[in-house]
Protein backbone atom coordinates (compact mmCIF):
# COMPACT_ATOMS: atom_id res chain seq x y z
CA UNK A 1 0.00 0.00 0.00
CA UNK A 2 1.69 3.23 -0.74
CA UNK A 3 1.32 6.75 0.98
CA UNK A 4 -1.77 7.92 -0.98
CA UNK A 5 -3.54 4.61 -0.60
CA UNK A 6 -2.63 4.46 3.46
CA UNK A 7 -3.93 8.26 3.29
CA UNK A 8 -7.28 7.77 2.19
CA UNK A 9 -7.56 4.61 4.20
CA UNK A 10 -6.86 6.95 6.94
CA UNK A 11 -9.52 9.06 5.76
CA UNK A 12 -12.46 6.64 5.33
CA UNK A 13 -12.97 6.95 9.04
CA UNK A 14 -14.79 10.10 10.52
CA UNK A 15 -13.16 13.07 9.60
CA UNK A 16 -11.04 14.27 12.63
CA UNK A 17 -12.43 16.68 14.32
CA UNK A 18 -11.62 20.35 14.30
CA UNK A 19 -9.21 20.21 17.33
CA UNK A 20 -7.35 17.54 16.11
CA UNK A 21 -7.02 19.26 12.55
CA UNK A 22 -5.58 23.17 14.31
CA UNK A 23 -3.53 20.92 16.14
CA UNK A 24 -2.09 19.09 13.43
CA UNK A 25 -1.82 21.96 11.45
CA UNK A 26 0.74 23.22 13.92
CA UNK A 27 2.32 20.31 13.77
CA UNK A 28 3.18 20.26 10.85
CA UNK A 29 3.83 24.14 10.82
CA UNK A 30 6.63 23.28 13.11
CA UNK A 31 7.71 20.32 11.81
CA UNK A 32 8.23 22.72 8.34
CA UNK A 33 12.22 21.88 8.52
CA UNK A 34 12.38 19.02 5.61
CA UNK A 35 14.92 18.41 3.04
CA UNK A 36 14.24 18.84 -0.91
CA UNK A 37 12.27 15.78 -2.10
CA UNK A 38 13.87 13.87 -5.57
CA UNK A 39 13.65 15.70 -8.77
CA UNK A 40 11.02 14.53 -11.58
CA UNK A 41 9.75 16.76 -14.31
CA UNK A 42 6.34 15.60 -15.90
CA UNK A 43 5.63 19.00 -17.75
CA UNK A 44 2.66 20.53 -17.85
CA UNK A 45 0.06 17.58 -17.25
CA UNK A 46 -1.69 18.33 -13.96
CA UNK A 47 -3.56 15.86 -11.67
CA UNK A 48 -6.80 16.68 -9.49
CA UNK A 49 -6.56 17.94 -6.15
CA UNK A 50 -6.38 14.31 -4.73
CA UNK A 51 -5.52 16.19 -1.26
CA UNK A 52 -7.02 18.19 1.40
CA UNK A 53 -6.01 20.03 4.30
CA UNK A 54 -7.83 17.94 6.29
CA UNK A 55 -6.27 14.92 4.45
CA UNK A 56 -2.81 16.26 5.47
CA UNK A 57 -4.16 17.10 9.03
CA UNK A 58 -5.11 14.00 9.53
CA UNK A 59 -2.41 12.07 8.15
CA UNK A 60 -0.14 13.70 10.62
CA UNK A 61 -2.57 13.36 13.60
CA UNK A 62 -1.59 9.55 12.74
CA UNK A 63 1.96 10.12 12.41
CA UNK A 64 3.16 12.09 15.37
CA UNK A 65 1.28 11.01 18.23
CA UNK A 66 3.15 10.48 21.15
CA UNK A 67 4.57 7.42 22.99
CA UNK A 68 2.25 5.66 25.89
CA UNK A 69 3.31 6.93 29.39
CA UNK A 70 5.64 5.01 31.46
CA UNK A 71 8.51 5.39 28.96
CA UNK A 72 10.01 4.49 25.50
CA UNK A 73 8.22 2.68 22.92
CA UNK A 74 9.45 -0.94 22.90
CA UNK A 75 9.15 -3.61 20.37
CA UNK A 76 5.52 -5.38 20.97
CA UNK A 77 6.16 -8.96 22.59
CA UNK A 78 10.25 -7.74 24.02
CA UNK A 79 9.98 -5.07 25.90
CA UNK A 80 12.76 -4.04 23.79
CA UNK A 81 13.03 -0.13 23.76
CA UNK A 82 12.85 0.76 19.55
CA UNK A 83 13.53 3.96 18.27
CA UNK A 84 11.50 6.77 16.70
CA UNK A 85 11.74 6.79 13.20
CA UNK A 86 13.06 9.71 12.14
CA UNK A 87 10.82 12.67 11.02
CA UNK A 88 9.82 12.74 7.26
CA UNK A 89 10.57 15.70 5.17
CA UNK A 90 7.04 17.80 4.51
CA UNK A 91 6.75 18.05 0.92
CA UNK A 92 6.00 20.99 -0.83
CA UNK A 93 2.39 19.82 -1.05
CA UNK A 94 1.86 19.68 2.05
CA UNK A 95 3.36 22.85 2.71
CA UNK A 96 1.02 24.53 0.26
CA UNK A 97 -2.20 23.23 2.03
CA UNK A 98 -0.82 24.36 4.94
CA UNK A 99 -0.89 27.49 3.78
CA UNK A 100 -4.36 27.06 1.89
CA UNK A 101 -5.47 26.89 5.31
CA UNK A 102 -4.02 29.77 6.82
CA UNK A 103 -4.88 31.64 4.25
CA UNK A 104 -8.47 30.71 3.69
CA UNK A 105 -8.53 32.12 7.72
CA UNK A 106 -6.73 35.51 7.38
CA UNK A 107 -8.80 38.78 7.04
CA UNK A 108 -9.52 39.93 4.53
CA UNK A 109 -8.30 43.47 4.54
CA UNK A 110 -9.67 46.65 3.06
CA UNK A 111 -8.18 49.98 2.08
CA UNK A 112 -8.14 53.04 -0.65
CA UNK A 113 -5.26 51.59 -3.00
CA UNK A 114 -3.13 48.13 -2.88
CA UNK A 115 0.11 48.55 -2.03
CA UNK A 116 2.41 45.84 -3.21
CA UNK A 117 6.30 46.26 -2.93
CA UNK A 118 8.83 43.56 -4.43
CA UNK A 119 12.84 44.03 -3.54
CA UNK A 120 15.36 42.68 -6.01
CA UNK A 121 18.64 41.24 -4.51
CA UNK A 122 21.78 40.72 -6.90
CA UNK A 123 23.44 43.02 -9.51
CA UNK A 124 20.32 44.97 -10.13
CA UNK A 125 19.18 45.41 -6.78
CA UNK A 126 16.03 47.65 -6.65
CA UNK A 127 13.11 48.45 -5.04
CA UNK A 128 9.51 48.60 -7.40
CA UNK A 129 6.50 50.13 -5.44
CA UNK A 130 3.12 49.54 -7.09
CA UNK A 131 -0.37 51.36 -5.62
CA UNK A 132 -3.38 50.84 -7.29
CA UNK A 133 -6.90 52.04 -6.51
CA UNK A 134 -9.88 49.80 -7.45
CA UNK A 135 -11.65 52.64 -9.82
CA UNK A 136 -8.74 51.53 -12.14
CA UNK A 137 -5.69 54.77 -11.12
CA UNK A 138 -2.59 53.34 -10.67
CA UNK A 139 0.57 54.93 -9.50
CA UNK A 140 4.33 53.52 -9.48
CA UNK A 141 7.71 54.57 -7.76
CA UNK A 142 11.10 52.81 -8.25
CA UNK A 143 14.48 53.29 -10.09
CA UNK A 144 13.65 54.82 -13.12
CA UNK A 145 10.98 57.15 -11.07
CA UNK A 146 14.10 58.73 -9.24
CA UNK A 147 12.40 57.44 -6.56
CA UNK A 148 9.32 59.91 -6.75
CA UNK A 149 5.76 58.09 -7.06
CA UNK A 150 4.37 58.57 -10.56
CA UNK A 151 1.15 58.42 -12.39
CA UNK A 152 1.28 55.13 -14.17
CA UNK A 153 -0.83 55.95 -17.31
CA UNK A 154 -4.37 56.28 -17.95
CA UNK A 155 -7.24 54.46 -16.28
CA UNK A 156 -7.61 50.84 -16.44
CA UNK A 157 -10.89 49.64 -15.37
CA UNK A 158 -9.69 46.43 -15.09
CA UNK A 159 -6.25 47.52 -13.33
CA UNK A 160 -5.63 43.54 -11.69
CA UNK A 161 -3.44 41.80 -14.10
CA UNK A 162 -3.36 37.85 -14.49
CA UNK A 163 -1.52 36.75 -17.52
CA UNK A 164 -3.54 37.29 -20.29
CA UNK A 165 -6.40 38.01 -18.06
CA UNK A 166 -6.83 41.47 -16.42
CA UNK A 167 -9.68 41.81 -13.79
CA UNK A 168 -11.93 44.12 -11.66
CA UNK A 169 -12.21 44.13 -7.49
CA UNK A 170 -15.62 42.95 -8.17
CA UNK A 171 -14.32 39.83 -10.48
CA UNK A 172 -11.33 38.76 -8.28
CA UNK A 173 -14.03 38.56 -5.59
CA UNK A 174 -16.18 36.73 -7.76
CA UNK A 175 -13.91 33.99 -8.53
CA UNK A 176 -14.41 30.25 -7.61
CA UNK A 177 -13.19 29.31 -4.34
CA UNK A 178 -13.07 25.52 -5.49
CA UNK A 179 -9.49 25.04 -6.49
CA UNK A 180 -10.47 22.50 -9.48
CA UNK A 181 -12.82 25.42 -10.96
CA UNK A 182 -10.57 28.03 -10.44
CA UNK A 183 -7.94 26.72 -12.62
CA UNK A 184 -10.33 25.64 -15.10
CA UNK A 185 -12.39 29.00 -15.12
CA UNK A 186 -8.22 30.78 -15.27
CA UNK A 187 -7.70 28.42 -18.56
CA UNK A 188 -10.85 29.45 -20.06
CA UNK A 189 -10.66 32.93 -19.55
CA UNK A 190 -6.89 32.49 -21.25
CA UNK A 191 -7.71 30.85 -24.37
CA UNK A 192 -10.38 33.54 -25.01
CA UNK A 193 -7.99 36.24 -24.13
CA UNK A 194 -6.29 38.02 -27.31
CA UNK A 195 -2.98 37.17 -25.66
CA UNK A 196 0.04 37.10 -28.18
CA UNK A 197 3.73 35.92 -27.56
CA UNK A 198 6.66 38.34 -27.94
CA UNK A 199 6.47 37.39 -31.76
CA UNK A 200 3.01 38.73 -32.62
CA UNK A 201 1.21 34.73 -32.59
CA UNK A 202 -1.15 33.21 -30.62
CA UNK A 203 -0.63 31.34 -27.63
CA UNK A 204 0.53 27.62 -28.08
CA UNK A 205 -1.35 25.22 -25.65
CA UNK A 206 1.80 25.28 -23.32
CA UNK A 207 1.71 28.75 -23.46
CA UNK A 208 -1.72 28.97 -22.21
CA UNK A 209 -0.85 26.31 -19.50
CA UNK A 210 1.80 28.72 -18.57
CA UNK A 211 -0.10 31.34 -18.26
CA UNK A 212 -2.95 29.68 -16.21
CA UNK A 213 -0.38 28.61 -13.74
CA UNK A 214 1.36 31.96 -13.15
CA UNK A 215 -2.37 33.06 -12.41
CA UNK A 216 -2.63 31.07 -10.21
CA UNK A 217 1.01 32.35 -8.41
CA UNK A 218 -0.20 35.73 -8.94
CA UNK A 219 -3.63 35.47 -7.21
CA UNK A 220 -1.37 34.36 -4.15
CA UNK A 221 1.24 36.88 -4.15
CA UNK A 222 0.61 40.12 -5.93
CA UNK A 223 -3.38 41.29 -6.51
CA UNK A 224 -6.35 41.57 -4.13
CA UNK A 225 -7.86 38.13 -3.94
CA UNK A 226 -10.24 37.11 -1.25
CA UNK A 227 -9.12 34.41 1.26
CA UNK A 228 -11.09 31.64 -0.12
CA UNK A 229 -9.91 32.36 -3.49
CA UNK A 230 -6.32 32.59 -2.24
CA UNK A 231 -6.90 29.44 -0.60
CA UNK A 232 -8.33 27.79 -3.46
CA UNK A 233 -4.94 28.99 -5.65
CA UNK A 234 -2.95 27.46 -3.16
CA UNK A 235 -4.43 24.28 -3.02
CA UNK A 236 -4.16 24.54 -7.36
CA UNK A 237 -0.58 25.06 -7.01
CA UNK A 238 -0.74 22.06 -5.01
CA UNK A 239 -2.09 19.72 -7.19
CA UNK A 240 0.91 19.98 -9.52
CA UNK A 241 3.03 16.96 -9.84
CA UNK A 242 6.48 18.64 -9.87
CA UNK A 243 6.33 21.30 -7.34
CA UNK A 244 8.76 20.65 -5.13
CA UNK A 245 10.54 21.32 -1.45
CA UNK A 246 13.55 23.00 -1.00
CA UNK A 247 13.63 23.55 2.87
CA UNK A 248 13.53 26.14 4.85
CA UNK A 249 14.72 29.46 3.52
CA UNK A 250 14.53 33.33 5.03
CA UNK A 251 11.00 34.15 4.80
CA UNK A 252 9.07 30.44 4.69
CA UNK A 253 9.67 27.32 3.03
CA UNK A 254 11.16 27.38 -0.92
CA UNK A 255 8.76 25.70 -3.36
CA UNK A 256 10.71 25.28 -7.00
CA UNK A 257 8.03 25.50 -9.91
CA UNK A 258 7.81 23.40 -12.75
CA UNK A 259 9.69 25.12 -14.62
CA UNK A 260 12.35 26.24 -12.24
CA UNK A 261 10.95 29.67 -10.59
CA UNK A 262 11.11 29.89 -6.79
CA UNK A 263 8.37 30.85 -4.09
CA UNK A 264 8.95 31.61 -0.73
CA UNK A 265 5.56 30.74 0.83
CA UNK A 266 5.04 31.24 5.32
CA UNK A 267 2.56 28.55 6.18
CA UNK A 268 1.95 29.76 9.11
CA UNK A 269 0.22 32.95 7.52
CA UNK A 270 -0.86 31.50 3.94
CA UNK A 271 1.62 34.47 2.82
CA UNK A 272 4.11 34.69 -0.29
CA UNK A 273 7.13 36.61 0.90
CA UNK A 274 9.04 35.70 -2.20
CA UNK A 275 9.52 34.56 -5.68
CA UNK A 276 11.06 34.82 -8.79
CA UNK A 277 8.43 35.81 -10.75
CA UNK A 278 5.98 38.40 -10.85
CA UNK A 279 3.21 40.20 -12.97
CA UNK A 280 3.63 43.80 -12.92
CA UNK A 281 0.86 46.06 -12.71
CA UNK A 282 1.54 47.26 -16.25
CA UNK A 283 0.79 43.87 -17.28
CA UNK A 284 4.36 42.15 -18.08
CA UNK A 285 5.52 38.59 -16.71
CA UNK A 286 8.92 40.19 -15.19
CA UNK A 287 11.16 36.89 -13.90
CA UNK A 288 14.84 37.49 -11.99
CA UNK A 289 17.12 34.92 -12.29
CA UNK A 290 18.53 35.48 -8.91
CA UNK A 291 18.54 32.69 -6.54
CA UNK A 292 16.94 34.80 -4.04
CA UNK A 293 14.37 36.21 -6.32
CA UNK A 294 12.47 39.38 -5.61
CA UNK A 295 11.08 39.74 -1.59
CA UNK A 296 7.00 40.36 -1.95
CA UNK A 297 4.47 42.29 0.11
CA UNK A 298 1.40 43.07 -0.86
CA UNK A 299 -1.47 44.37 1.61
CA UNK A 300 -3.93 47.45 1.78
CA UNK A 301 -3.12 50.64 2.43
CA UNK A 302 -4.99 54.18 2.94
CA UNK A 303 -1.96 56.27 1.65
CA UNK A 304 -0.18 57.09 -1.21
CA UNK A 305 2.94 58.87 -0.70
CA UNK A 306 3.82 62.18 -2.10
Amino acid sequence: MDDLQALRAALAADDPSQDVVDRSRHLLQNRVRGGRASRKRAGWLTVGVGLTVTAAAAALAFSTLPAPPGGPATALGTGTPTESPPAAAVSAPEILLAAATSAGRSPEGSGAYWHVTARFAGERARVDEYWINPDGRAWFRGVRTGGKVVPMGERRPKPFPLVAVDLSLEELRALPTDPGALKSWIAEAVEHADARTSAGGRLSAVGRAEATFYSLIALVSTVPAPPEVRAAAFRAIASYPDVESTGAVPGGQGLELPRGERLVVDPATGRVNGTSMFITFDSRVYATADLGGAGVDAEWTDTLPE
